[in-house]
This record gives C-alpha cells, sequence and structure tokens, in this order.
C-alpha cells in the first residue's frame, strides 16, 4: 500500500510539472508553449533518473566503502531491515544532519554530514541511520528527492520569471510576473510541506525497530535540533529541506507553515509513547 502511494504522489508531482511549464509558457506567449512543454518532458525525465546524483552532488558527498566505520554500521542495520546495501556517503558540512536518497530500494544511497559523526554518539548515529532506512525500505525516498528537485525547478522558473519579465524593455505584464513568481515560491514551498511531513512519524517508528531501540534516535533528535540552530549548513539549498533527517534551515511563523518536518518535540514524543 505504501509503494502504491509513493508511486502515485510521484506520478501527481512529475504531471504536474509538466502541467505547469505549459501554463507558464502560455502565459508569456503562444510561441512558448512547446518550448516549455519540452522542458517540463525533460525535467521529468532528469528527476526520475537523476534526482538523487543532484542531491548528492550539491551536498558534495563522497562515498566510502567497506572499513569504514560509517560503512559497516549501514551495512550492520540494513541487514537487519532486510534491505540490499545502499551506497554510503559522507558529507563535509559541520551542520549535523543526514539523508538518505535513490529511486529504489536497489539504487538508494545514505548519506550523513561530517558534523553529524563527530556530534553524534556511536548510540544517536544509529538510531539516524537506522532512520533514513525505513525512509528507504518505505520507498519514500524517490517521492522525496524528486519533490526536492521540483522544489528547485519552481524557485528556478520564479527567479527567471522575475529576470524575463522584469528585464524586457518593451515592458512585460505585472499580472504574469506576479503569478510566476508566487507559483516558484510558494509552490515550492508546499510540494515540500504536502510530501514529507507525515512520512517522518512512520520512518522514526520503523527506524527504532531496526535499530533494536528509540532511544538513539529519540536522543539524536533532541541534540540534531538544538545544534542545526546554531550551526549552519554550508551552501545552503533550501529546495532540499526534506531529504533530511531534521530541517537545517530555521525560519519564522511564515517558515513553520511550510516546514517540511513535523515538530521535533511531536517526533520524540510519539516514539515515547510507542516505546
Amino acid at each position: 500500500m505504501t509503494r502504491l502511494v509513493n508511486n502515485a504522489k510521484t506520478v501527481f508531482l512529475l504531471g504536474g510539472m509538466t502541467a505547469l511549464f505549459v501554463a507558464i509558457g502560455g502565459m508569456l506567449g503562444q510561441q512558448y508553449l512547446i518550448p516549455f512543454l519540452l522542458m517540463g518532458i525533460a525535467m521529468n525525465f532528469g528527476a526520475f533518473f537523476f534526482s538523487d546524483k543532484i542531491a548528492i552532488k550539491a551536498m558534495r558527498g563522497q562515498e566510502v566503502g567497506p572499513g569504514d566505520p560509517l560503512y559497516e554500521m549501514v551495512d550492520e542495520l540494513r541487514q537487519k531491515a532486510g534491505l540490499p546495501m545502499p551506497k554510503v556517503y559522507v558529507c563535509p558540512q559541520q551542520a549535523p544532519n543526514a539523508f538518505a536518497t535513490g529511486r529504489s530500494p536497489k539504487k538508494a544511497a545514505v548519506a550523513a554530514t561530517m558534523g553529524a559523526m563527530q556530534l553524534l554518539s556511536e548510540n544517536e548515529m544509529r538510531g539516524v541511520m537506522a532512520h533514513e532506512l525505513a525512509h528507504i525500505k518505505n520507498r519514500d525516498t524517490l517521492t522525496s528527492t524528486i519533490a526536492a528537485t521540483i522544489a528547485g525547478v519552481l524557485a528556478f522558473l520564479a527567479q527567471w520569471g522575475f529576470l524575463f519579465m522584469g528585464g524586457n524593455r518593451e515592458g512585460g505584464n505585472p499580472l504574469v510576473l506576479l503569478v510566476v513568481v508566487i507559483i516558484g515560491a510558494v509552490g515550492a514551498a508546499v510540494i515540500k510541506a504536502m510530501i514529507s511531513r507525515s512520512r517522518e512519524f512512520v520512518a522514526d517508528a520503523d527506524g527504532a525497530k531496526i535499530a533494536g531501540s528509540p532511544d538513539g534516535l529519540m536522543s539524536a533528535l533532541a541534540k540534531l535540533e538544538s545544534l542545526n540552530r546554531r550551526i549552519p549548513m554550508a551552501n545552503p539549498n533550501p529546495a532540499q529541506n526534506n531529504l533530511f533527517i531534521v530541517e537545517p534551515f530555521a525560519g519564522g511563523s511564515l517558515g513553520k507553515l511550510f516546514a517540511t518536518h513535523p515538530p521535533t518535540e511531536k517526533r520524540i514524543a510519539a516514539l515515547r509513547n510507542a516505546g
């Protein structure tokens, strides 16, 4: 059932992105319809097959292999979860965080930042990696990575529309400009919020089972929430917020409205009650 729901979400996201490109092309003029349709199709292809590689590259992840402590930890946990071995990456950022990506369990990858490896205990790291493996087992990773890619595209469209319409010497339609900007900025936030919030509770619960106890994950979540408020992510890309185990960027009331994760205290409470 989970796989069916996530497949439906993926189809919705990819179909919605194509429709959005066509709509924007139509607003800019009939001559833009076909080019924007082709752009939408190309983006769908790229999002499906390469969104995981885009996410890893954006975080400057370096693959590690057998003998590396993180690799060995993931190998042990994935066997308990009944999963094939994912690729394992370490990212150079000092902000402690982690994420999973890939279009299927056989094409999956998990990544942790240097900050997470330095600041979390072994038991906490086990909880974090188990959480990410739960996302892979529940087939969340394709949907979340495509959502991150589309959010980035929409943000780009907002910037492109602003520059294109604002730089048009003959004068652009301000209503079209406003619509493009709203679609890009608000649409990106809504997509991320819609996709990722409820799945974190499921991944927390399943991750606790994989790790054998909720204690490490509960401790890690509390520590990550506190540390991420003090240690900013280097080269931040807000479009990828929904990939991480905790949201790396804090915001005001509007940021909370479009938050990609449930409040950390609620996640910890759910784990405590389930335990």
